[in-house]
């Protein structure tokens, strides 16, 4: 994902999320919010059901939101942080949600989003990747 032609937002690192056994990949965003999550790794979490579009987990502490972009609309395959909650949103579906700018753009995931399709609730276990 280059800034340059896409108008993506640059990269961070990318990070690993091992679910029953299969592997998603995701690249995290350079965002002080992003920042603030890797921060946090190695996490893990139960990824519950949301709106049958998200999977969510509550996160041990509240993220800045440090000017991320609001991720509005979203789309599959977003890796998002809900700022009056407090937790990690992954998105397996498009959604037309209003979130008024408290979803922030943490990253996306490159492989594997079916893995994150199943029914949840979901054992993960996110960690950073090293090259």
């Amino acid at each position: 994902m280059e800034k340059a032609n896409s108008g993506a937002p640059e990269s961070l690192m990318k990070i690993r999320l091992s679910v029953d056994g299969q592997v998603v990949t995701a690249r995290l965003y350079d965002n002080a919010t992003a920042r603030d999550f890797a921060a946090l790794l190695p996490l893990s979490l139960t990824l519950a059901d949301y709106a049958r579009i998200e999977r969510i987990a509550d996160l041990p502490q509240k993220l800045t939101r440090g000017g991320a972009e609001s991720s509005v609309p979203v789309n599959a395959g977003d890796l998002a942080y809900y700022a009056p909650w407090g937790n990690l949103a992954i998105f397996v579906e498009d959604g037309t949600g209003n979130y008024t700018g408290d979803l922030m753009r943490l990253g996306a995931v490159e492989t594997g989003l079916s893995v994150l399709q199943a029914p949840a609730p979901l054992q993960a276990r996110i960690e950073r990747m090293y090259d």
